[in-house]
């Protein structure tokens, strides 16, 4: 079920609010575009992935432990490597320092959407 204007409003100030408030949590919460999947990152990864399977499958025909715990270490490396997201890398969003209401404002202003929101159904 679709969402009237007036709530698409409501919602829309609820986010803002919330990004003004706590920014680090909106941030966590929300789709940004700065931590979306990097499809180099990724294929960097699979690569290195592939790489340790290879070099892990070597280890083994040869009976080689340190060669195979190798290939392992390489393949897990590359794993964890193309599931970052973009912010790991030094790309978080960065929050302007002295702009702040308090935290207790949020919570406020929602009891007073909650309370209007109310009223209007009541009449």
């Amino acid at each position: 079920m679709p969402l009237s204007e007036h709530e698409q409003k409501l919602l829309e100030q609820l986010e803002k609010q919330l990004h003004e408030d706590d920014p680090k949590f909106a941030n966590t919460m929300g789709s940004d575009p700065i931590r979306s999947w990097s499809t180099r990152h990724v294929i960097i990864g699979v690569l290195g992935a592939i790489a340790g399977i290879l070099l892990l499958l070597v280890g083994v025909s040869m009976q080689a432990i340190p060669v195979g715990v190798l290939g392992f270490i390489v393949m897990g490396a590359g794993v964890y490597f193309a599931t970052l997201r973009g912010a790991a890398f030094g790309k978080a969003n960065k929050e302007k320092p002295g702009k702040g209401k308090p935290k207790s404002s949020f919570m406020s202003s929602l009891e007073e959407r909650w309370d209007e929101r109310r009223r209007d159904d009541s009449q």
